[in-house]
């Protein structure tokens, strides 16, 4: 089946969950801290997600559209999602330590943690360069030894148009080699998953749609395979 069909498929198996109340799942707040959702009739993993609006689910037309909750829902997972819009390991990131993103992570005591940052430090690269690589390292190295049981899964940072400045190739080189370092499962090519379809985009030309949170979904399915997921 072409990733274009799995991903028509996958919305309108969502739609459906959704009509009948069958999601849950987490947000934030408008102050930026995490809302959890319990995932009431969830037997499965319990699966954390550290992003950025892509994984919150900015431009998906409702929160049980959005890839996580997607792919939670196919896998029968509770979902723990404290994503936030315009944060990167570094772009808008006002707290390291205690009552970061991180520690919220590491606090829900997930069996599964997937990581899907790094888009959003392409916006501010000149300024945190320098101090980028050891962010990275410092984020997953927190979650590997603070979360010794769980599996740590680093996803290859998305983006989002055909031109790639020279920041996009840099920081994935970072956070593929960060996720070795710490001996996590490394998902690649996910910066070029929505490459070439442009109505998989919502109308900010930024953010992936329904559609696009969908073909997210199904592509992180078929990674997600090789890890026992």
């Amino acid at each position: 089946m072409k990733l274009d069909s799995v991903a028509r498929t996958l919305v309108a198996t969502v739609v459906v969950a959704a009509t009948l109340g069958l999601m849950g799942c987490a947000s934030v707040s408008a102050s930026g801290e995490p809302v959890i959702v319990t995932a009431a009739d969830a037997e499965g993993l319990h699966v954390a997600f550290y992003g950025d609006s892509y994984t919150r689910g900015t431009g998906a037309t409702a929160e049980e559209l959005r890839w996580s909750t997607v792919l939670s829902e196919q896998h029968g997972w509770s979902e723990f999602n404290p994503s936030v819009s315009g944060l990167g390991f570094m772009r808008n990131r006002a707290v390291f330590g205690d009552g970061d993103l991180p520690s919220f992570i590491i606090g829900d005591d997930p069996e599964v943690v997937i990581v899907t940052m790094g888009l959003n430090d392409n916006f501010t690269f000149d300024t945190y360069a320098a101090e980028l690589p050891g962010q990275i390292l410092s984020d997953l190295e927190r979650i590997a030894e603070e979360l010794p049981d769980a599996q740590l899964i680093v996803v290859e940072p998305f983006w989002y148009k055909a031109q790639r400045p020279a920041s996009v190739e840099l920081i994935i080189s970072w956070v593929h080699d960060a996720a070795t370092e710490v001996g996590a499962d490394y998902i690649p090519d996910a910066s070029y998953w929505l490459a070439g379809h442009p109505e998989w985009m919502a109308s900010d030309n930024l953010h992936p749609n329904d559609a696009g949170h969908a073909a997210i979904a199904a592509q992180m399915h078929l990674a997600l395979r090789k890890f026992g997921l």
